[in-house]
């Protein structure tokens, strides 16, 4: 909106950058442009402001597919004016020269104007395609119509309407027919993820064979050589038995050999000594040989004595010592002759 100033007989205007101000007296253009600034009359001054910046309309409509169902239709258009001097003459730009707001509601217009033309080439294409080819297909073919109807659209020329752009934010159906057409696609999806979770449970259960086949293998694997390990202990075990009976063979032999030759040695140092002993008496009874009884006697005696225990006393009686002097007498005899 310009601002205006009063005075007493004229006022000013000053407009802004994106406002195009045209101030027509009597007919005939006297100022034009935009962020215009000039002084009028009021009583004789028409004003018009046409905003020259890109405005953005929200459009919210519904329209029928092929198939007789509803679809929301949420968009959103760009537009800006072209040549203001061409929209003046078809929408009521005009402001109040004491205030310098719009006399009307222009862009009210403009909104009705850009929204039916946008929602009749919607609506035209989308009776053309079913309800599932709308879905299917996107917002892209919904905001292609509308944008080349609009482009193309005459009036909009003549109005000095230029489009900048289309969006066509969404493309929504009745509630229940969402629901019901999103149904197959979530029964889809769960029987895909029921699938996968199958595949994956069978896939753990066939990693779990593995697991229980590899520790049955591992678990034969080690029996086998246990075994090998027990036999291989026997087979140790009997050879060092084997080993432990031919040593000990061997200790008995040498033992055997040794006492025999100890026994053979001590049988021939006896031998030896019992020769020695009896060349010994035999020469001792040779020397015995000649001498006279009673010198044998005496030395019997004696030997006799040597080999006796101790005697602490001895009584000789009569009937004892009688024979002895007798036989002791005789001896002497004997020699004397």
């Amino acid at each position: 909106m310009a601002d205006i100033t009063r005075s007493p007989f004229v006022r000013h205007l000053r407009g802004s950058t994106t406002m195009h101000v045209e101030h027509v007296r009597n007919g005939r253009v006297v100022h034009a442009g935009t962020g215009a600034s000039f002084w009028f009359r009021p009583l004789s001054a028409v004003l018009s402001e046409v905003p020259m910046d890109d405005r953005e309309l929200p459009l919210l409509f519904h329209a029928r597919t092929a198939d007789f169902q509803d679809v929301t239709v949420q968009a959103t258009v760009t537009f800006r004016m072209t040549d203001p001097s061409v929209a003046i003459t078809r929408i009521d730009f005009s402001v109040d020269p004491a205030t310098g707001a719009w006399r009307s509601a222009p862009l009210d217009q403009l909104a009705g104007l850009l929204t039916e033309t946008a929602q009749q080439y919607a609506m035209d294409m989308l009776a053309t395609i079913s309800l599932t080819q709308v879905l299917a297909g996107g917002v892209g073919p919904v905001r292609e119509a509308i944008a080349l109807g609009l482009a193309d659209d005459g009036r909009l020329a003549d109005t000095g309407i230029a489009i900048v752009g289309v969006r066509v934010v969404a493309l929504r159906p009745e509630p229940e027919v969402e629901k019901a057409l999103r149904t197959p696609t979530r029964e889809q999806v769960q029987q895909d993820a029921d699938k996968a979770t199958y595949e994956r449970r069978a896939l753990a259960v066939e990693r779990e064979r593995a697991i229980g086949e590899n520790e049955l293998q591992t678990q034969i694997e080690l029996a086998r050589r246990e075994e090998q390990l027990v036999a291989q202990r026997g087979a140790n075990a009997r050879r060092e038995a084997e080993e432990a009976a031919a040593a000990g063979q061997i200790a008995t032999e040498a033992e055997a050999r040794r006492t025999q030759r100890l026994a053979e040695a001590q049988a021939e140092a006896t031998r030896v000594t019992g020769l020695a002993e009896g060349e010994a008496e035999a020469a001792r009874l040779a020397a015995y040989r000649d001498l006279p009884e009673a010198i044998l006697f005496g030395l019997a005696v004696k030997e006799l004595a040597t080999n006796l225990p101790s005697i602490n006393s001895l009584v000789l009686t009569p009937d004892l010592v009688a024979p002895v002097l007798a036989r002791l007498a005789a001896s002497h005899e004997t020699v004397a002759s």
